[in-house]
């Protein structure tokens, strides 16, 4: 049967001094290590005899998905111009967006945090839907909208998307245990890590799930 191997990618490291929550907002780029992170990233896509037979990549439209994306196409182009093979250019798509949340442009852990003032208390009263934004089942509804409709689309082929940690993982959980709801301490979704998920390309049938962190060593 012909397979359909979506390989889900979270972006690097960005570039966050105040330490804000920045969920949708414009203008956080990569840091330096995120920018190595994605290279990292990258070079292991292209030199993965499976991976680099990638036919399309997208991305989030936020600025560190497409910077990730963007990483990920120079090693893949390099070795498709070796291939004589026509360069890919970066796709994207609103589907696969961060999560909305009610913190955005806040503090939540440093010093005088939005996470400790009592007007946003209600905000924090259940991490399972989660009530401080997007639902769970939403994020994860959404990404497997794009991931059913990619494998019809690209049937036995192997494509790159690069998201967020909480459309991944939520997704994920969903197709592993039956829901999206989930703790968000026990994720398992690195910066940069790559979630492969293959599909039967005639039914959507998901086949298997694997992981690597390609990553994990960059200073």
């Amino acid at each position: 049967m012909p397979a359909t191997t979506i390989n889900f990618v979270r972006h690097g490291k960005v570039y966050n001094p105040d330490h804000l929550l920045y969920e949708r907002l414009p203008n956080f780029h990569l840091s330096e290590r995120g920018r190595r992170m994605a290279q990292a990233t990258g070079r292991y896509i292209a030199q993965s005899p499976q991976l680099n037979t990638a036919v399309a990549v997208y991305s989030s439209p936020l600025d560190r998905t497409r910077e990730t994306a963007d990483a990920i196409l120079i090693e893949l182009n390099a070795l498709r111009a070796e291939r004589g093979q026509e360069q890919l250019e970066l796709l994207t798509d609103k589907r696969l967006i961060e999560a909305g949340n009610e913190f955005r442009g806040t503090r939540i852990g440093h010093g005088e945090g939005a996470l400790w003032k009592p007007r946003n208390l209600k905000l924090v009263r259940n991490l399972w839907t989660p009530s401080w934004g997007e639902s769970y089942r939403s994020i994860a509804a959404r990404v497997q909208d794009f991931a059913l409709e990619k494998v019809r689309e690209y049937p036995g082929e192997q494509i790159v998307v690069v998201t967020h940690e909480s459309p991944i993982w939520s997704y994920r959980h969903m197709l592993e245990t039956g829901r999206p709801e989930h703790n968000m301490l026990l994720r398992k979704t690195a910066l940069a890590s790559v979630t492969s998920i293959t599909y039967d390309s005639e039914t959507g049938k998901v086949l298997s799930i694997t992981y690597a962190d390609p990553a994990k060593h960059v200073d």
